[in-house]
């Protein structure tokens, strides 16, 4: 369970914002987000 735990962060990071999806044309999830990293006001 802890390695799951310890897996998790580093997936959901590479799913959410390197693999790309057929339902959003190849891109990942995270292009479909406007100012994700909150740098713009």
């Amino acid at each position: 369970e802890q390695e799951r735990r310890d897996a998790f962060p580093a997936w959901l990071h590479t799913y959410n914002h390197h693999r790309g999806h057929t339902a959003l044309a190849g891109k990942p999830p995270a292009t479909r987000v406007p100012n994700l990293t909150g740098q713009y006001t």
